[in-house]
């Protein structure tokens, strides 16, 4: 019989745009913010991953169904990654909205994800065997106020959005711009890597040395990808590593 795969960890994000067949954005007066679409209404163009192994080692960066012609094919490689490889889910604000869009577009284009409906470990809150939503976690699971990616990532030394954030996406697709926009979405997945690996300081499950070992392999692996360079002049990397002893009993 085969037994699931080896602990490994995906860390994604993803970047959506509105589904005007599906949803018309009502008019809005001058000044005001334009209404978030509904989950189901956010059509998924790019699926950004970074793979580490148990050891937190980096094994791949990538878009995953890059070379999908629409959203069902996207759908269709994120589901089928996850399924055999059944890595843990490391997201930002993932239960909120990146996994629940996932599930109504690939409910939408008749994309099965069985993996996500069968392994309750993945939908449950409390657990992080399935996925780590470090959002919800170091927001106490809504006991706190939660922060954004951008405020954390700086808060350890990481620059944060640089040039784009979210709000751009619809008008840069519109443009023609995805490669700009799976460039952003890396950029996100790879300060979402780094977070994870000071979220794992915190919880004790990586002492200083592992910790500054694992942060110095996985920017080392993450200045070899051209779509980073920005991102990674701009990263403080003595603030990024500072860890200190743990206090003695």
């Amino acid at each position: 019989m085969g037994g699931r795969p080896a602990k490994s960890y995906l860390i994604l994000d993803i970047e959506t745009v509105p589904d005007g067949d599906l949803w018309t954005c009502p008019e809005v007066p001058m000044g005001m913010e334009r209404p978030f679409p509904p989950t189901y209404a956010h059509r998924v163009i790019v699926v950004g991953c970074l793979w580490l192994d148990a050891s937190y080692r980096m094994k791949r960066l990538g878009v995953i169904g890059e070379g999908a012609a629409d959203e069902a094919g996207i759908l269709k490689d994120f589901s089928g990654f996850v399924g055999r490889h059944r890595p843990v889910l490391v997201t930002y604000n993932g239960r909120t909205f990146d996994m629940p869009v996932l599930a109504m577009r690939s409910l939408h284009c008749g994309v099965p994800m069985p993996w996500y409906y069968r392994d309750r470990a993945v939908r449950h809150r409390y657990s992080e065997d399935g996925h780590i939503d470090l959002c919800d976690w170091l927001a106490d699971h809504g006991a706190a106020r939660s922060s954004s990616l951008d405020a954390l990532a700086r808060l350890i030394g990481l620059p944060g959005k640089i040039g784009v954030d979210g709000s751009q996406i619809d008008g840069m697709y519109r443009a023609g711009l995805l490669d700009r926009i799976q460039d952003y979405c890396l950029s996100d997945v790879a300060q979402t890597a780094l977070l994870f690996l000071r979220f794992r300081l915190l919880q004790g499950v990586l002492d200083r040395d592992r910790y500054q070992r694992a942060v110095a392999a996985l920017t080392a692996g993450l200045r070899g990808e051209p779509r980073l360079a920005g991102l990674m002049s701009e990263i403080d990397g003595d603030r990024l590593l500072a860890a200190a002893q743990p206090a003695a009993c």
